[in-house]
């Protein structure tokens, strides 16, 4: 395994980021222990929850089996990086389909409240990066930053990241922050992969500019990017996956002949060609098997060349640099 400092933090994490959504859904309880046991031991010491994750066995449901996890592993706790996430509702929606008051977002009650369900589920006295699942356009900055020092000074929370933010709310965040005197956010996460691109645009050079890493999800395009997914139970359904390689198709056999061709699969090139952008700390990713861990985890020992880098950008042109010589003179 290879390692990173987490944005502009001492703290030092692992270039494969382990995402759990899975776990308690797609994932037994017993396979998702599997999947984690052997990441531990493959190096992998960066995990990544979120506290809405469980699918069809409820929401909460991923954390408690990670919890779980930890409660049978006496010691392992101090040597992950545990990161989950705030935002999503936690309770059902009202029969007329409305939510329920205060069920979702990041007021400061909303944030205290489930970082304390967090922690419980979770089995940890900590969480080390806790992060907004999405930005909350009706919270003050001056609130959650207040909250979220709460939690900081009672040790309940160590680091604060963003997820799908744009480029001026984590200026906006990172300004309001410094007046405080408060870290503020030192990661984001963002769609981000060979297929998806928009991010390079003004994401990537905010969190550049303020010290974020950047933690792309859906780092294989819900597995258009792993060489033909037939796995029915995919994040995003055979079904799109299907339907986008057909609209795509000699794009992503160039793209998968790419791979063969220098011995690597589909997969740990879409994970490789991440590992190689400005600002990226690491790509967070979903196994359901110890073959598709071990295939990821391969991805952080394939060197690209410029010639390789050049061959890929050609073959899935990005929005041509940052945001305005992009699009501008």
């Amino acid at each position: 395994m290879k390692y990173t400092h987490l944005g502009r933090t001492g703290t030092t994490v692992s270039r494969i980021v382990l995402g759990t959504m899975n776990f308690g859904d797609r994932t037994s309880e017993e396979d998702s222990f599997a999947i984690m046991d052997r990441a531990f031991d493959l190096g992998v010491n960066f995990f990544d929850t979120a506290n809405a994750y469980g699918g069809s066995a409820g929401r909460g449901a991923t954390e408690e089996i990670i919890g779980r996890w930890f409660a049978a592993r006496p010691g392992v706790r101090d040597d992950i990086v545990l990161a989950t996430k705030v935002h999503s509702p936690m309770v059902a929606p009202n029969d007329d389909g409305s939510d329920v008051v205060n069920a979702r977002g990041a007021s400061a009650w909303q944030v205290r409240r489930e970082a304390i369900a967090s922690l419980e589920r979770l089995q940890t006295d900590r969480i080390d990066l806790y992060q907004f699942h999405h930005i909350d356009r009706h919270i003050s900055w001056q609130e959650l930053w207040q909250a979220m020092e709460v939690l900081v000074a009672r040790g309940e929370v160590v680091y604060t990241g963003s997820s799908n933010f744009a480029a001026w709310n984590i200026a906006q965040a990172n300004e309001v922050a410094q007046q405080r005197h408060f870290l503020g956010l030192v990661s984001e996460q963002s769609l981000y992969n060979l297929a998806q691109r928009s991010i390079e645009l003004e994401v990537i050079p905010a969190a550049q500019h303020y010290g974020l890493g950047i933690l792309p999800w859906s780092p294989l395009s819900g597995g258009l990017l792993s060489g033909g997914s037939s796995d029915k139970r995919a994040r995003s359904g055979e079904s799109r996956i299907t339907e986008a390689r057909a609209k795509q198709q000699d794009q992503l056999d160039a793209y998968d002949r790419f791979a063969a061709e220098r011995g690597w699969t589909s997969a740990s090139l879409g994970l490789a060609w991440l590992l190689h952008q400005p600002g990226v700390t690491g790509p967070i990713i979903g196994p359901r098997t110890i073959e598709q861990l071990e295939s990821a985890v391969a991805a952080v020992d394939i060197e690209l060349s410029a010639d390789d880098l050049t061959a890929l950008d050609e073959l899935f042109p990005g929005p041509g640099g940052q945001a305005p010589e992009a699009y501008a003179w």
